[in-house]
């Protein structure tokens, strides 16, 4: 039992389903459903924003982290800061004096620089 399809529908007498124009055959109450109005603009709030925590992603992190923390407590930050920003300058000069004693070039020596910062964090120098 084949049935077969025409251009115009199915053989067998299936037309189509639809019969006038759209305004007539929408009514009744799903009309009044359809046709809800629409504002005309939507107020959309701004997301809140909590302000920046600037806390350190190592702290508690590694052997020495314990020994960072407390010093920073004593000294101070900013201090502790200035400290530790001429410790690591002082550990760059002493990397960079040794790449020209060995002849490593710049990327060699930028290479190094960035596995000491590594392991500093792993060691708790950067907590």
């Amino acid at each position: 039992m084949a049935s077969s399809i025409s251009a115009t529908g199915f053989k067998g007498g299936f037309g189509t389903a639809f019969m006038g124009s759209w305004g007539t055959s929408i009514v009744g109450e799903d009309y009044a459903m359809l046709v809800k109005p629409v504002p005309s603009h939507v107020r959309v709030a701004k997301p809140v924003k909590s302000p920046p925590m600037m806390k350190n992603v190592n702290e508690g992190k590694g052997l020495f982290a314990p020994a960072v923390v407390i010093t920073r407590q004593i000294i101070g930050k900013k201090r502790f800061n200035q400290l530790r920003g001429k410790a690591i300058a002082l550990h760059s000069q002493v990397i960079t004096e040794f790449c020209k004693s060995i002849g490593a070039d710049a990327k060699q020596r930028q290479g190094l620089i960035r596995l000491a910062k590594k392991n500093g964090e792993r060691l708790g120098f950067l907590a």
